[in-house]
């Protein structure tokens, strides 16, 4: 892991969607990883905001989302298509259908899993895969748990992801307990990965994640045997690992 350190969020952001642009425009077919939730945010707006000036073109760019609610489709508010339209999908000029997110609304999860999984074979190693850190270490929907797994799986959501995911939502009991994730197999074969981490909330994940051992415990302890990892941290994120270097 290789950790670059911005003041704030906005400056993470920036040197992120720096590197996402870059990519871009050295290899105008790239395949994409992208991720949601509210860190990726900042990196989306930078992108549309470089699209609309004319310095990135879209059009042969693949994408390859994380992960989706079970149960939400492209429509629900919360869904994770409705986010990626609604934070860069819509406001650039790709090609929807090499856009992919898994489909929310197949209530067969083996199903589901499987056809996602062809998807992302299909489609040839991810150059780029853009990652947000939880705060309980998780990375994608891959949550804290006794084993790594490596496909794309359906996951039953952590307390803590639904607390932190119910802001979200009217309530916490409006906020789908499934997701379907792709696994860690396909994340790590990704050539180069972006790992974001903003906030004192996310403070101890990072450390953990940076310094702890390798363990399923914590997802994104994985990522220390990936060989091009970039870590993008504010300071808040970074408070812990500077309390105890």
């Amino acid at each position: 892991m290789t950790i670059y350190e911005g003041k704030d969020y906005k400056e993470i952001c920036e040197k992120a969607a720096e590197l996402i642009a870059s990519e871009i425009r050295m290899n105008p077919r790239a395949v994409l990883g992208l991720s949601t939730g509210s860190t990726p945010i900042g990196v989306y707006d930078r992108l549309a905001e470089w699209y609309e000036k004319g310095k990135l073109d879209f059009s042969k760019v693949t994408t390859i989302n994380l992960d989706e609610y079970k149960g939400l489709g492209a429509e629900h508010e919360q869904g994770y298509r409705f986010f990626m339209n609604q934070y860069l999908f819509d406001r650039v000029n790709i090609d929807k259908s090499r856009t992919f997110v898994p489909d929310g609304t197949e209530m067969d999860s083996d199903k589901a899993c499987r056809e996602y999984e062809e998807i992302i074979e299909e489609k040839g190693r991810i150059d780029l895969q853009l990652l947000g850190l939880g705060a309980n270490g998780h990375i994608g929907f891959n949550e804290p748990g006794d084993v790594f797994i490596a496909d794309t799986h359906c996951v039953q959501l952590t307390e803590s992801t639904v607390e932190a995911n119910s802001r979200f939502f009217r309530s916490k009991e409006e906020v789908p307990k499934e997701a379907y994730s792709m696994g860690i197999k396909g994340i790590m074969q990704a050539r180069h990965i972006i790992l974001l981490a903003s906030g004192k909330q996310k403070a101890q994940a990072l450390y953990e994640a940076v310094y702890g051992d390798i363990t399923p415990e914590v997802p994104a302890s994985i990522l220390k045997l990936h060989p091009h990892t970039a870590v993008f941290a504010d300071e808040e994120a970074l408070s812990v690992i500077k309390e105890k270097s």
